[in-house]
């Protein structure tokens, strides 16, 4: 593939996520030089794809035009099975305008309990895209399947983290190391198909 990203070259990251930007530093391995959009005062653009991957190529694009340097987004969000895939690629609207997860996990916990129904099967999803300032992109999906546990657990990650538990494990992805989490999350599989195709 012609698409390449040279070791220590810029990278525009579209996030003003402080957390998400910390987890995104770690998983490629401080390869590049991280700008954030929030760094460089981008506005968000609005996220009107209904897919994940159509809003993480969406944010890339973006954020390529207005830094004019290639630009890495992510859209991820957690689906539940007993409420068919909610809140999926709403899963940061749930959190409010203050992007407070704790009442997203509530609305979760009040959702699930609304349908009376027991089923706690959920995934994490993340579509990793990255577009370059004159045009072409790369887009990329991980997942992640688990269960639901309330009240919340732990106090690392971000998002739903405290109330997730990944296929196999015991813990939260809050409750779990950064490394641990980092190896096999929803982002680090995307990132791996990532990493296949340009480096």
């Amino acid at each position: 593939m012609a698409l390449t990203l040279e070791p220590d070259a810029k990278l525009l990251v579209a996030t003003h996520n402080p957390g998400k930007a910390r987890e995104l530093a770690e998983i490629l391995e401080n390869r590049f030089q991280l700008i954030t959009a929030g760094d460089l005062g981008l506005a968000e653009p609005e996220e009107t794809e209904t897919t994940f991957v159509g809003n993480a190529l969406l944010k890339a694009r973006a954020a390529a035009e207005a830094g004019g340097l290639p630009a890495l987004a992510d859209d991820s969000g957690l689906s539940v099975a007993a409420l068919d895939g909610a809140p999926g690629v709403y899963s940061a609207r749930w959190a409010g305008p203050g992007k407070d997860f704790s009442v997203a996990m509530d609305k979760v916990a009040e959702r699930l309990e609304e349908t009376g129904s027991e089923d706690r099967a959920a995934w994490f999803t993340c579509a990793l895209a990255i577009a370059w300032p004159d045009g072409p992109a790369v887009v990329v999906e991980g997942r992640v399947d688990g269960t639901l546990v309330f009240p919340p657990r732990g106090s690392r990650g971000f998002g739903y983290d405290p109330i997730f538990i990944p296929q196999g494990y015991d813990l939260t992805f809050a409750e779990m190391e950064t490394a641990a989490k980092d190896a096999m999350s929803h982002r680090a599989r995307a990132f791996a198909k990532l990493k296949a195709a340009l480096w």
